[in-house]
């Protein structure tokens, strides 16, 4: 009945992609979200909470709010500048460091899990084309 409906057919990939994403980051207690926040964070410290928003392609108060759970977790700190109090910087914690490389590890599974199932070509193209056109559509 939608099988030519953009919009049902990309939230039906989304629920089936989520999922195992869900799977791939259970192991350290984490929603693919947060992960892919957390992963950002360490890859690019520091960061301005505005500067992640803008690299995850998300508003400033969805980075707000995934932040608060990562910092619950004791994943990332929230630190002022040193030139501007009112500037904050994200930096991962020790805990979360100690866990870079498995999380990376897991991330890189489900990638060659992902490109095992669709092909490598078809999955770069698949990657490729839903990022033109997020980007058309904002």
């Amino acid at each position: 009945m939608f099988d030519r409906c953009l919009y049902f057919n990309t939230m039906a990939l989304a629920r089936s992609v989520e999922k195992a994403w869900l799977k791939a980051f259970r192991q350290f207690n984490l929603t693919p979200p947060q992960a892919f926040c957390l992963r950002a964070v360490m890859a690019r410290s520091p960061l301005r909470p505005s500067e992640l928003a803008e690299l995850l392609g998300i508003a400033r108060a969805t980075a707000t709010r995934l932040l608060d759970q990562l910092e619950k977790k004791r994943l990332v700190l929230r630190q002022t500048q040193s030139s501007d109090n009112r500037e904050l910087l994200i930096v991962p914690t020790k805990k979360a460091l100690a866990q870079r490389t498995a999380i990376e590890r897991a991330s890189a599974a489900m990638t060659v899990k992902m490109k095992t199932v669709l092909g490598e070509q078809e999955f770069e193209r698949i990657v490729e084309t839903l990022g033109s056109v997020r980007n058309s559509l904002l």
